[in-house]
C-alpha cells in the first residue's frame, strides 16, 4: 500500500491543465501533470501543441529547483515509455527523481500499455492507478478511439423543430434553436471536438462557416462541465471542417474557403473528380485547402481509407481523433447506416 491517498483535486488539476491543448495536440493525448509537495502543488505543465514537450517535460521545465523523494507527480495519462516526437517521459521521470506517481488512466497506445508503468515500478517508483478513470477517459475518448478502433470519435448532432423539421417546405434553412443553445452548441460541442463534417449539400444550401464564432465569454447557466461544476475551459482554436465532396462541386464563394483560414478546410474528393477539375484543385490548393483523394464504396467514400486520412499527421496537417457531423439528412443517415456513431445529440427547438 502506498504511504499517501491520492487527493481527487490535483488530478482534476490535471485535466483543467490537458484542456488548454484541445485543438492544437493532432491527434496526441491532452495530457496535464502536477507536482506536489505537503500537499500543495509547486510545478505543473501540460502538452500544448503537436510536437511540443509532453505534460511531464514541460512540468520538468517549468519546475524550479530537485524534486524531493514525498513529492508527488499526478499525471491524466499514462508516462510514455518510446521516442517519438518527444523522448520517453519514463525516463525524465526515473533520471530527475520521481519516486510517487499517480496516474488517471493506462495509454491505449500498444507501444506503451502498461509498459510505461512497468519501467517505473522497475526502477523503484511507487504507481498509484488508475485514478478517477472515468473522468480522465472521458476527456481523451478520442485518442482512446483512434488507438484502439483506427478512426476518431464520432458525434452526431442535428436540431429538429418541436413539430419534427429540419428545414423550411421548400427545403431552405429554417432557424431552430434558441441562443442558449446555439451558445452551447459552440461552447461544449464544436468547441470540444478537432473537426466539423457535412456533405457537399450544406455547403452549396447553407454556405455555413462551421467554426465557433460565436461569443464564447458569454456565460449561460448550464450546469456541466468535465469536473461537473461551472467553471469553463474556453478554446479560441476553430476546429477543421471536413467536406465530404466526391464530385468536387464546392463553391468558389464558400465561406469554409473564403473565411481567412482556408487551412482548417479539408476537402475529400474522389481521384476521378480531382483529375477533372485539375485546375479547381490546384486553386482551392493555392488557398491552403487541404485535398484529401480518396476511392469511393458503394456508400460514398471508402471509411478505412477516409479515417486513415484523417487521423495520420502529415507536413501541413497534425491529425484529428474527434468529429462533430453535422451534415443534413443523406449524411446523418449514412453514418447511422453505418454504424459510425458513438453520440447523438438532437437539440429541439421551441416552435413546429
Amino acid at each position: 500500500m502506498p504511504e499517501f491517498t491520492p487527493n481527487p483535486a490535483f488530478m482534476h488539476r490535471c485535466l483543467d491543465l490537458a484542456q488548454r491543448g484541445r485543438g492544437r495536440v493532432g491527434n496526441g493525448a491532452l495530457v496535464g501533470a502536477v507536482l506536489v509537495r505537503g500537499g500543495r502543488i509547486i510545478a505543473e505543465g501540460f502538452h500544448a501543441a503537436y510536437g511540443e514537450p509532453h505534460a511531464e517535460q514541460a512540468l520538468l521545465n517549468a519546475l524550479a529547483g530537485k524534486i524531493r523523494p514525498e513529492d508527488i507527480l499526478y499525471v491524466n495519462l499514462e508516462p510514455c515509455c518510446h521516442k517519438g516526437k518527444t523522448p520517453p517521459c519514463t525516463n525524465l521521470l526515473i533520471d530527475r527523481g520521481v519516486k510517487n506517481l499517480v496516474f488517471g488512466m493506462l495509454d491505449p497506445d500498444p507501444r506503451v500499455l502498461g509498459k510505461g508503468l512497468k519501467e517505473l515500478s522497475e526502477s523503484g517508483v511507487e504507481v498509484v492507478g488508475p485514478f478517477e478513470r472515468a473522468l480522465c477517459e472521458s476527456l481523451n475518448k478520442g485518442f482512446i478511439q483512434v488507438r484502439q478502433n483506427g478512426r476518431p470519435y464520432i458525434t452526431l448532432k442535428k436540431a429538429v423543430s418541436a413539430g419534427g423539421k429540419i428545414a423550411n417546405e421548400d427545403g431552405s434553412p429554417m432557424k431552430i434553436t434558441s441562443e442558449e443553445q446555439d451558445a452551447w452548441s459552440h461552447q461544449f460541442l464544436r468547441a470540444r471536438h478537432d473537426a466539423i463534417l457535412v456533405g457537399i449539400g450544406t455547403i452549396i444550401v447553407d454556405n455555413p462557416q462551421l467554426n465557433s464564432r460565436f461569443d464564447q465569454s458569454k456565460i449561460f447557466s448550464h450546469s456541466v462541465g468535465l469536473n461537473g461544476n461551472n467553471r469553463y475551459q474556453y478554446n479560441s482554436i476553430n476546429p477543421y471542417r471536413i467536406i465530404l465532396d466526391p464530385d468536387l462541386r464546392i463553391q468558389a464563394t464558400a465561406r469554409v474557403i473564403r473565411d481567412g483560414e482556408p487551412g482548417k478546410t479539408i476537402i475529400c474528393s474522389s481521384s476521378s473528380a480531382l483529375s477533372r477539375n485539375r485546375s479547381k484543385a490546384e486553386e482551392l490548393e493555392s488557398r491552403g485547402v487541404i485535398l484529401n483523394e480518396l476511392p469511393l464504396a458503394k456508400s460514398g467514400f471508402a471509411w478505412k481509407a477516409l479515417w486513415q486520412s484523417l487521423i495520420t499527421p502529415r507536413a501541413d496537417f497534425p491529425g484529428i481523433t474527434s468529429i462533430l457531423v453535422e451534415g443534413g439528412p443523406k449524411t446523418w443517415e449514412l453514418f447511422r447506416k453505418s454504424g459510425l456513431m458513438d453520440e447523438e445529440i438532437t437539440l429541439t427547438g421551441r416552435w413546429s
